[in-house]
């Protein structure tokens, strides 16, 4: 297992190049280029705005920072879900040409994902201002909370990219497990209108102790969970090292896959 962490960071500048042309990549041939790492998220939260707000009449109090919160914090997570399905086929011809430890591919699309999180931060603070909420000192927890849904979805990614080498249609159901995440979700709607004897599905939804933890520092100057946190990261943490141990012992089957 240490032989194959030294391995990994052995090819930290490759990790660095693949994000680099990760993030080039998703606007490359665009107009607007890198700005849409600005106006994607912001067109997203004016669109479900404009429906639930305006059209259907729902949402409280400062719903406009509420609803950008959760879908910043969600398309973080859904870019990384469904680029990890593909993380490690797309680079098979590299693959099958030069050893390189598989794990790191899915590490590049976390790590991508992470820097384009950072600018729906941007979108967030702009909200944040133009309702007029301001954060209490419980925003110094922010950095946590990103490292502890980085850790997250980091698991999600190894696990999701080892499979879909094995298993290519997973990759077509993503999309649907990936939908009903986001309506089970309290992204668009307001955890605390749900049916009490629903109630459970919250309780143990860890994207929503996540997208609640953020709205707790930067909305509602509260302490976030830190027992479900703690949950979540330590559930985390035991998954990277076992993906990671599974990794350098079946990568010969990878090879074989692709």
């Amino acid at each position: 297992m240490m032989k194959y962490l030294k391995e990994i960071l052995k090819r930290k500048d490759l990790i660095t190049y693949l994000i680099r042309s990760g993030l080039k990549a998703e606007h490359r041939n665009s107009f607007l280029g890198y700005f849409w790492w600005l106006l994607d998220p912001l067109l997203n939260v004016m669109v479900y705005y404009f429906v639930v707000a305006i059209v259907l009449g729902q949402g409280g109090e400062n719903y406009g920072v509420y609803l950008v919160i959760g879908l910043v914090t969600w398309r973080w997570m859904s870019s990384n879900i469904n680029g990890s399905s593909k993380a490690i086929t797309r680079y098979s011809s590299i693959i099958n040409q030069v050893y390189l430890p598989k794990s790191i591919f899915p590490l590049t699309v976390s790590g991508t994902q992470l820097i384009n999180f950072s600018f729906g931060l941007i979108v967030i603070a702009l909200f944040l201002l133009f309702f007029g909420v301001v954060p209490g000192w419980q925003i110094v927890f922010l950095p946590i909370i990103i490292l502890i849904q980085f850790m997250f979805l980091l698991a999600l990614s190894l696990l999701i990219s080892f499979v879909c080498v094995f298993v290519r249609d997973i990759d077509n159901i993503i999309t649907h497990i990936v939908r009903i995440m986001f309506y089970a979700s309290p992204i668009i709607w307001e955890g605390s209108r749900i049916p009490e004897k629903y109630e459970w599905a919250v309780t143990l939804n860890p994207v929503a102790h996540i997208v609640n933890a953020y709205r707790d520092i930067l909305m509602y100057q509260t302490v976030p969970n830190f027992f479900a946190l703690f949950v979540i990261a330590l559930v985390s943490i035991v998954s990277i090292i076992m993906l990671l141990s599974y990794y350098s012992r079946n990568e010969h089957k990878i090879i074989k896959a692709l």
